[in-house]
């Protein structure tokens, strides 16, 4: 295991190819065993790509002190400080996307290139799931971690994809049972979800911006996406009308030939918009 302390944490991360590097964010309970490994190998090939568990998840620290969004983009700053990064493309889902939000709001001159995955801006402006959706979130956490995870499913993928997919559901849950969140540490997170705001602020993010969304994410509703590419300059918006919350899959190759040929572009000079 590869970890490196970080602020009041050891943090446990893995590097993966060469050349500039791409830091990648999971979501809320999510570790490194969740990124799919025909993503990481396609990145990998082209970057030198860092993927880590954020404080909480899989075999980072748990520390039972209030988690917020900005401390865990701190960690992620710290993270690359302590790997001698000092920029790099940006890659968030769901509440990474958040945290990838903070990170170039507070670090701006860390991020050269940033990519929002199924997020949100968070506060009032934001749209949340369904109250049916929110109650599920709320019961799962009481069932073992592996029945936990096959109803999480149904969260992340279309119903259609899990019914016609079945040996990638199982294998998918196989993969990331192995350091399952604990109870404690996903509702400290959730604590930092809930307490995320960054609608007023985006407008001064100037990094070149693709973001991503799944039509049929019932997490978080396609109209966080528009949101998010309306407040902040020159955003690319690629919304994709079979997707859910994890919107790699069924259209794989499009994200990723997606997401590769806006971080190889060569970088346009974002011009501040007139508040």
């Amino acid at each position: 295991m590869t970890s490196v302390n970080v602020n009041d944490i050891n943090m446990y991360y893995e590097i993966h190819g060469d050349g500039f590097p791409l830091v990648m964010i999971t979501g809320i309970s999510e570790n490194i065993d969740w990124w799919m490994p025909d993503v990481i190998k396609a990145f990998s090939q082209n970057f030198k790509t860092v993927i880590f568990d954020n404080r909480g998840a899989g075999r980072t620290d748990k520390p039972e002190v209030n988690y917020s969004i900005k401390m865990m983009a701190d960690d992620t700053a710290g993270l690359m400080d302590a790997l001698n990064i000092e920029r790099a493309h940006v890659f968030g889902l769901s509440m990474g996307g958040m945290i990838a939000q903070e990170l170039i709001l507070n670090y701006p001159e860390k991020v050269e290139k940033l990519v929002l995955g199924c997020s949100n801006c968070g506060g009032s402006k934001s749209l949340l799931p369904s109250e049916d959706i929110i109650k599920l979130m709320r019961s799962m956490m009481k069932l073992p971690p592996k029945e936990r995870l096959q109803e999480l499913m149904s969260l992340f993928y279309t119903e259609d994809f899990i019914k016609n997919n079945p040996e990638f559901i199982k294998s998918f849950i196989q993969r990331i049972i192995i350091a399952p969140i604990t109870a404690d540490a996903y509702q400290r997170q959730l604590t930092a979800v809930l307490g995320h705001n960054s609608y007023r602020r985006l407008k001064k993010i100037q990094a070149p911006t693709l973001i991503i969304h799944g039509k049929k994410d019932v997490l978080s509703p396609v109209e966080n996406a528009e949101i998010l590419a309306e407040k902040i300059l020159g955003a690319k918006l690629l919304l994709l009308n079979n997707a859910a919350h994890h919107f790699d899959q069924p259209d794989t190759d499009k994200v990723i030939s997606s997401i590769l040929e806006f971080l190889k572009a060569p970088v346009e000079k974002v011009i501040d918009k007139v508040v």
